[in-house]
């Protein structure tokens, strides 16, 4: 049996075997997907006409073959396969050292950001009010950095009001609370077929299944998204998107395909959740994808991959109608943001800090896109993104690539720690953990292991 849901002609005796072997059947052909809920053991006695001590047996042993999780007071759901979504992209890189990190993204470290630092923690030292160095109140970070977050946002091409923002500690835990916001265990979230190696494990742990959708050179599909909303058998909630060169294909939406995503997202119910890492650090950027349907999106963004890997602080702007709830979920997640780190960011938006690291960073940006693009043509990125994505021939092993670059000490980030589902070979190359000296060697490196 590959089917779901079952029925009644499914059950042979033993009936609890059978009803297992029917679940276990469905779990490997896709019906059933990773972290949607099964139902509960009265549901399933009565739908298949056995006791509810048959399905307590059979969900028992699928628990035991690993195959289900149950949770007391939340219900039992599809296992999803931990080696496949607990891997970070980094995992060889962190296990195993190589000279040269292309797995890693962050920004590259520039003579700039230091001096940042430290002029801002001299400034902040005096002016730091004494409250917010004792500050415990959520409250009192939304409070003092609500118009710094609007004024950000706003080089972002969003003009939101500051009762719709929150102050985070960086994109993960916005990504987790609107997640969590948003869905039910159970519930589905719609994706590109490679997508950020954070929803994955936010997925796993608030057992949601991932639906891939289809796209092109321009990004996402929406007709494939309509689409797989009415075909879904278990409900999709939301629509994950990288739409600004921040996901792992680099991948860079137009604004005609912005607006109709948008649309169709909207059209069909869904919740838009769009991520967007690099904020403004792509010049001439469309705008978001919420900007054309504010009422139903949740937009994220931070300033950590633009200015400084230690500046932890992202925003997270929520639709009016979900404030009272995120703000709750927010603080059963991280509680609240740094202030220090709040204030640093300020004092660099304040100061015209920011405005030079941005400007820098984008001129080293372009230097090192350009000769990744000279040197591995067929790789795809933004003049301003922090790595490239490299499709692999077909056929290509993925892992033995990957550890053959290992053994010249490059390591790079799988294609497989960013899939939904099985897709083909490719490379994500980070462009910023190096000298461009090192960097240029290491990426000929790269291009001398591709097939002629």
């Amino acid at each position: 049996m590959s089917h779901w849901p079952l029925s009644k002609s499914d059950i042979v005796r033993p009936a609890y075997r059978s009803l297992a072997q029917g679940i276990a059947g469905a779990i490997s052909a896709g019906s059933l997907r990773p972290g949607q809920r099964l139902p509960t053991h009265r549901e399933l006695a009565f739908q298949m006409d056995v006791s509810v001590q048959t399905v307590s047996r059979a969900y028992e042993e699928l628990i035991r073959a690993g195959l289900v999780t149950g949770e007391v007071g939340r219900g039992t759901f599809v296992q999803i396969r931990t080696h496949e979504y607990d891997i970070m992209p980094w995992h060889t890189a962190t296990t195993r050292r190589a000279a040269t990190d292309l797995a890693m993204m962050t920004p590259v470290e520039l003579p700039e950001m230091a001096e940042a630092w430290s002029a801002a923690l001299h400034r902040i030292a005096d002016r730091m009010p004494g409250h917010m160095l004792h500050a415990l109140s959520p409250e009192q970070t939304e409070g003092r950095y609500a118009d710094m977050a609007a004024t950000w946002l706003a080089r972002c091409g969003l003009v939101v009001s500051r009762r719709h923002v929150l102050v985070t500690n960086g994109v993960t835990p916005a990504t987790f609370t609107a997640l969590a916001a948003v869905t039910n265990p159970g519930d589905v979230i719609a994706t590109d077929p490679f997508t950020s190696h954070m929803l994955l494990p936010a997925a796993q742990h608030l057992h949601l299944g991932l639906r891939a959708i289809a796209g092109d050179d321009r990004g996402m599909i929406p007709e494939a998204l309509s689409d797989a909303v009415r075909e879904s058998s278990a409900p999709i909630k939301a629509v994950f998107l990288l739409p600004a060169g921040g996901g792992p294909t680099a991948r860079f939406m137009d604004r005609d395909r912005r607006e109709a995503l948008a649309h169709a997202a909207d059209a069909a119910g869904l919740r838009i959740m769009e991520c967007d890492p690099l904020g403004p650090l792509p010049a001439r950027r469309p705008p978001p994808v919420a900007s054309f349907v504010p009422g139903s999106a949740f937009y994220f963004t931070s300033m950590t991959k633009c200015l400084s890997a230690g500046l932890r602080l992202g925003f997270l702007v929520v639709p009016d109608d979900m404030v009272e709830l995120t703000v709750n979920r927010h603080q059963s997640v991280s509680w609240m943001a740094t202030p220090i780190v709040a204030e640093i960011a300020a004092d660099w938006l304040e100061t015209g800090t920011a405005d030079t690291i941005l400007a820098a960073h984008r001129i080293e940006l372009s230097a090192r896109n350009r000769t990744a693009q000279r040197i591995l043509p067929r790789s795809s990125g933004g003049l301003h993104g922090l790595h490239r994505w490299l499709p692999l021939p077909a056929g290509t092993d993925e892992a033995e690539f990957v550890a053959g670059l290992l053994d010249h000490d490059i390591a790079l980030a799988p294609g497989s720690s960013f899939a939904v589902d099985t897709r083909d070979p490719a490379i994500r190359i980070s462009l910023t953990r190096t000298g461009r000296g090192n960097l240029e060697s290491s990426l000929k490196t790269i291009a001398s292991f591709l097939p002629s």
